[in-house]
């Protein structure tokens, strides 16, 4: 799930832990982190964690679901491709 956000405007790549008339929390990276992190991962660098953040929805511009779209693939999928890790495991585990 990708989350765009504005004042300021960020970009947020992630899992929804939830989300409420209040606002959404997720878990993972800013998305201009990510060829970093994907460079750190593949190179089998340790320490790196996922972050869990909770933005107001006065913030929240749109979500989108992070899928393949025709040749493009998802961000998760380049993930897997780059790091040899799936993203959800990832996640789940707290750090590479």
């Amino acid at each position: 799930m990708i989350v765009n956000l504005g004042e300021p405007r960020e970009k947020f790549w992630g899992v929804l832990d939830e989300i409420n008339a209040a606002g959404v929390s997720l878990r993972g990276i800013d998305l201009n982190s990510y060829d970093e992190l994907m460079r750190m991962l593949a190179k089998g660098e340790t320490g790196i964690f996922p972050a869990t953040v909770f933005y107001p929805l006065r913030r929240v511009e749109r979500i989108l679901l992070d899928e393949d779209s025709g040749y493009l693939p998802a961000l998760h999928t380049q993930f897997a491709q780059r790091t040899g890790i799936e993203y959800a495991e990832w996640l789940r585990s707290g750090s590479a």
